[in-house]
């Protein structure tokens, strides 16, 4: 008896040991959902109409299949790169100071409910990482790998931290709704537009601190770029002594 408990947990497994072994996304939540759906004693006939079901009813899942083949052909076609040689044009453009404007505006279109425009397939990989690099690379030159990742870490944590604090001053966002939802069968009567209200100072909050946060990295990535720089001069002075 207590194994058939654990067994819908299988899919939970399934998770964890596929992304340890970096199997491609798709296929583990694919494989999770089966496992959960057999381990809880449903045929896997009703596993997959229920699969088939929600692809149909959430309108994100269908949409991504159509975002993500535009993106790729933007890409091919040097999106990144035109990103990247526009924003290197701008004088006094950084890297901190572009990722700021970036969560203002995540921040700002979120609260209004539009989380959509933003994201990391649609606008974080092609758009906002490449100018940020490029920014870098017109202040700083050519960038070490470790310099241009932590850059790719710091545009995806925007669009994560922007659309996080934001969208919970939206009033229909589905938290508040779920807030509201747990407190009332709780017996406690919240209105709604008050619970999107304390939300407010959340989001600036987090707009301040991250966005202190993101003025200083423009001096952190030019140290990290010096230190690798110093490093790699070194490695050369040790090769070329006899």
């Amino acid at each position: 008896m207590a194994i058939a408990t654990w067994l819908p947990l299988v899919g939970v497994a399934v998770v964890a040991v596929g992304f340890l072994i970096r199997l491609n996304p798709m296929l583990v939540v694919l494989l999770a959902a089966l496992g959960g759906g057999l381990g809880a004693g449903f045929p896997i006939l009703k596993v997959v109409a229920a699969l088939g079901h929600a692809f149909n009813e959430n309108r994100y899942v269908t949409l991504i299949w159509l975002i993500l083949p535009v993106i790729g052909l933007l890409e091919r076609h040097g999106l990144q790169e035109r990103a990247r040689q526009r924003i290197a044009r701008l004088k006094g453009a950084t890297t901190g100071r572009l990722l700021l404007v970036y969560m203002m505006l995540r921040q700002a279109t979120a609260a209004l409910g539009l989380v959509a425009l933003g994201g990391h397939p649609q606008m974080v990989r092609p758009m906002v990482a490449p100018m940020a690099e490029g920014a870098a690379e017109a202040r700083l030159g050519v960038l070490p790998d470790k310099v241009r990742h932590l850059i790719r870490a710091h545009a995806a944590g925007v669009d994560n931290i922007g659309v996080f604090f934001g969208e919970d001053i939206f009033i229909a966002v589905g938290s508040i709704l779920l807030i509201h939802g747990v407190l009332q069968g709780a017996g406690i009567e919240v209105d709604p537009l008050k619970l999107s209200g304390w939300a407010a100072p959340s989001a600036a909050a987090a707009l301040i601190v991250h966005g202190a946060r993101l003025l200083r990295l423009d001096r952190k990535l030019a140290r990290q770029v010096a230190e690798a720089r110093a490093a790699n001069r070194t490695s050369l002075e040790a090769q070329e002594a006899p």
